[in-house]
């Protein structure tokens, strides 16, 4: 299948879209019944019953993409006065307007999460919801969930809590703009616009306790990984290029201040004896592999897994070689394994996540846009409330598998209609060879990465003795822009 130009490029992928959603079960559209339910939704709080501390005055700000609606949480810092910080991190109360087995919880039930794809985003909530009501939106007075952690000067959270509040975004700053005030090549981190003073020190204070946070994590063998993540360019409705996703300071904070918060919501669960959905990634099943590309990079890792071990050999491969480090992260990720949800009981202790070097965590910090974070939600809502759980244990189980198989065939949509627009940028260049490196050999296939643009296809051809982690230079034999087929050959 060619396409001249590709002028309808995006058109075209958002048709490819909604075929390989519904082939994965997920519904594109919301029902009608959805729809009507959300007619009559009108703004609203938790419940009569509720009190909410309000810290509507605090510096609170936004951080997240240019083009981000659904604004899931907020960060501010509050400096003690034996110089310890105060972190809180609000979470949009989604579930004060999406109730349990409503038509729009019905949906989101079945979907688990928002799917995002180079022809089209599919909203686990309406955008009424996800991008208005329930978003923590600019100048807006919202009902949230807010996690509190008091962080010392080596950066361990020494007590936390968690309530309800009243909330107001003071600022909706992006990623990148942030990042480049932070490093010194912007004068304000809001895209020219003026910053109060006050939000500017205060988003100091916030980069510092992160750096801090993320530096322990990394003591206790959190795995530095840095992937080459990118998104299609379009002019107009044609593909141009794929721009490749970096990571900066002002990702970071965020980063490293949910996954405080998802640890601290887990542990809160924990010390209440509450029944709870858990994040977890297993010991990797494929540590063998793992070893032996240490081995090539004359680096001995212990026989058993160790995700200290790993984290020491990655900060090392890092310094040595920046340019191909992201290469390396993605071979170790492929052979880590995927996360899955699931249920930890009172008085048993779920598997850890390795990658992240925690015994403790769950997903609660994105309810607009991942249904697990919905669940945890009304967990922690009905232990702060004192009233009975939501969910059953029997539920809960149910839900995990279901939240793991959803977010697995998610993730097939968004690498296969993001196959379908790398096959359309390389519609033109059928029989060029390139560099590559391999990223995934089984009995189902193996599958190469091109370095430029960052594309990953099958090896079709040539594949014998070619392993994960294995350089090689391959020839575009074969695309299939529909099935996001892209089919390379070894050249000898």
């Amino acid at each position: 299948m060619s396409l001249p130009n590709n002028k309808n490029g995006k058109s075209i992928l958002e048709q490819i879209a909604r075929r390989v959603m519904l082939e994965h079960g997920f519904q594109t559209d919301f029902s009608a019944a959805a729809l009507n339910e959300l007619a009559k939704i009108q703004n609203g709080n938790s419940g009569k019953d509720i009190t909410f501390k309000d810290l509507r005055q605090l510096l609170w700000a936004s951080i997240d993409n240019d083009d981000s609606l659904d604004l899931d949480q907020l960060t501010v810092a509050e400096v003690q006065p034996d110089n310890t910080v105060k972190i809180l991190v609000a979470v949009a109360d989604v579930d004060a307007l999406v109730k349990k087995n409503s038509e729009i919880d019905g949906h989101a039930h079945q979907n688990t999460t928002s799917v995002y794809t180079a022809g089209k985003t599919f909203p686990m909530l309406p955008e009424k919801l996800s991008t208005n009501l329930t978003s923590l939106n600019y100048q807006q007075d919202r009902p949230a969930i807010v996690v509190e952690m008091i962080i010392d000067d080596a950066g361990e959270i020494k007590s936390s809590d968690i309530y309800h509040a009243l909330v107001n975004n003071h600022a909706k700053l992006a990623y990148n703009a942030v990042a480049a005030w932070l490093d010194g090549k912007e004068t304000t981190p809001n895209k020219g616009v003026t910053v109060d003073p006050a939000l500017a020190n205060n988003l100091r204070i916030q980069d510092r306790v992160a750096q801090k946070l993320r530096a322990v994590r990394y003591k206790r063998g959190a795995l530095e990984l840095q992937t080459l993540e990118s998104h299609p360019v379009f002019d107009g409705n044609e593909i141009r290029d794929l721009q490749v996703d970096e990571t900066n300071r002002a990702k970071e904070i965020i980063e490293d201040f949910m996954i405080a918060a998802n640890d601290v919501t887990a542990l809160f669960l924990q010390g209440k004896k509450i029944t709870s959905l858990r994040r977890v990634v297993r010991s990797p099943k494929r540590w063998d592999r793992i070893v032996e590309i240490a081995a090539q990079h004359n680096y001995q890792l212990p026989v058993a897994p160790d995700s200290k071990a790993l984290a020491d050999f990655l900060v090392k491969q890092k310094a040595l070689d920046p340019l191909r480090f992201p290469d390396l992260s993605l071979i170790i990720i492929k052979l880590l394994g995927s996360g899955e949800y699931v249920v930890e009981l009172p008085n048993e202790t779920a598997p850890g996540h390795f990658g992240l070097a925690v015994k403790d965590y769950t997903h609660s910090t994105a309810p607009n846009r991942r249904f697990p974070d919905l669940i945890t939600q009304r967990i922690l809502k009905a232990t702060l409330g004192g009233v009975p759980l939501p969910y059953t244990d029997s539920e809960l189980v149910e839900l995990a598998k279901h939240c793991t198989e959803k977010e697995d065939d998610a993730n097939k949509v968004e690498r296969q209609v993001a196959k379908s627009a790398a096959a359309m940028l390389l519609s033109s260049r059928i029989g060029n060879q390139f560099d590559a490196i391999c990223t995934g050999a089984a009995d189902k296939g193996t599958w190469v990465r091109i370095f430029q643009p960052p594309i990953e296809g099958r090896l079709a051809r040539g594949y014998q003795g070619v392993d994960v982690g294995s350089r090689l230079k391959v020839k575009l034999i074969r695309i299939d822009i529909d099935k996001g087929f892209i089919d390379f050959e070894r050249v000898n």
